[in-house]
């Protein structure tokens, strides 16, 4: 890789990690404000309501592009910023109205001035604080079948039906934090009258079409990544979506949170243990090898590889903690 792409790989996974340090520091102090989203953590179901929730939601955003209401979307996800930031602020500043204008600042300037640092911040925002919901209120069992049922659907997206990459090229024209954006040189800008038309050219993962950029990108819980047949990491960036940071926090979260195994005593991190810290490793484990693949310029959906990595790090710490198993898997109500 060149080194413009070191870089942009270096800052995509400060991203990550940024967003699994944010949600488990936000962990405790969800539960303790009542923000569980749930009243049965364990129930399984929970999982497939959620799965049934993103597929619906990927319907409703093609057919609005098809009908040319993607002001609509974004004015959505903007909101959806807000509100999620509005929990992350709500938890961490004493005062309510400083937390509303907070969360409000971060809406108007996504509305107003939506540069790739604009869309990055608030998109760590949105990442840790849904991580820290999720986890808190999806137990073990819910988690890794969610991620499980996620990895595959995502699959199905990228590399079956394909219909994830026309969702990240409706999504990447609307400058909104459901893609992150990670530029390669400092220079960059995607208030460039190009960008909108730069960020449609994506295949199938073949050639990319006349404007010559590459991305990863999704929308919720999918990335995919489109290439010419110049270097990848010549691009001025590339784009990966929010959810492939989101969804494999979510495990690293449930573990910290629903884990027997006992807490490393990590005082910024009073949450994190074995299971929560190896589910983190094992993330960057698959994002070393999705980022490979990446710069290889063939599309690909990352939640296997990322979310795979999530579970298989959760696992091996339950191990080594001494967690047996069927209580690592949440089966134990089950037996």
């Amino acid at each position: 890789m060149s080194r413009r792409a070191y870089r942009g790989v270096a800052l995509a996974a400060l991203i990550f990690l940024v967003v699994q340090v944010g949600a488990l520091a936000l962990v405790p102090t969800f539960f303790e404000q009542g923000y569980q989203t749930v009243e049965d953590p364990s129930d399984p179901t929970n999982s497939l309501l959620y799965i049934g929730a993103i597929i619906a939601m990927t319907a409703f955003m093609l057919a609005a592009f098809k009908y040319d209401l993607d002001q609509l979307i974004r004015l959505v996800i903007v909101f959806t910023s807000g509100l999620l930031a509005w929990y992350v602020f709500a938890a961490l500043v004493p005062s309510a109205l400083v937390a509303v204008g907070l969360s409000a600042a971060v809406a108007l300037a996504l509305l107003v001035y939506p540069e790739w640092y604009v869309i990055d911040a608030a998109g760590v925002l949105m990442g840790a604080g849904a991580a820290a919901l999720f986890g808190i209120s999806f137990g073990l069992l819910p988690a890794i079948v969610l991620l499980s049922v996620l990895a595959v659907y995502d699959a199905i997206s990228v590399y079956k039906t394909k219909h994830m990459l026309d969702l990240a090229e409706g999504v990447m024209d609307l400058r909104i934090p459901v893609v992150l954006v990670i530029p390669t040189t400092l220079s960059y800008s995607i208030l460039g009258n190009e960008f909108a038309s730069d960020a449609n050219e994506v295949s199938d993962g073949g050639n990319a079409t006349d404007g010559g950029e590459s991305a990863a990108a999704a929308a919720d819980a999918e990335a995919d990544t489109a290439a010419d047949d110049s270097d990848p990491g010549d691009r001025d960036a590339f784009f990966i979506g929010l959810g492939d940071a989101v969804m494999p926090t979510v495990m690293v979260a449930s573990g910290a949170f629903f884990s027997e195994a006992p807490s490393l005593g990590f005082g910024a991190l009073p949450a994190l243990n074995l299971p929560a810290l190896l589910a983190m490793v094992g993330t960057f484990a698959g994002f070393s090898g999705l980022m490979w693949a990446v710069m290889k310029g063939r599309a690909h959906a990352g939640l296997p590889l990322l979310n795979g990595g999530a579970i298989g790090g959760y696992l091996v710490g339950s191990v080594v903690a001494g967690v047996p198993l069927v209580s690592a898997l949440g089966l134990a109500p089950y037996l």
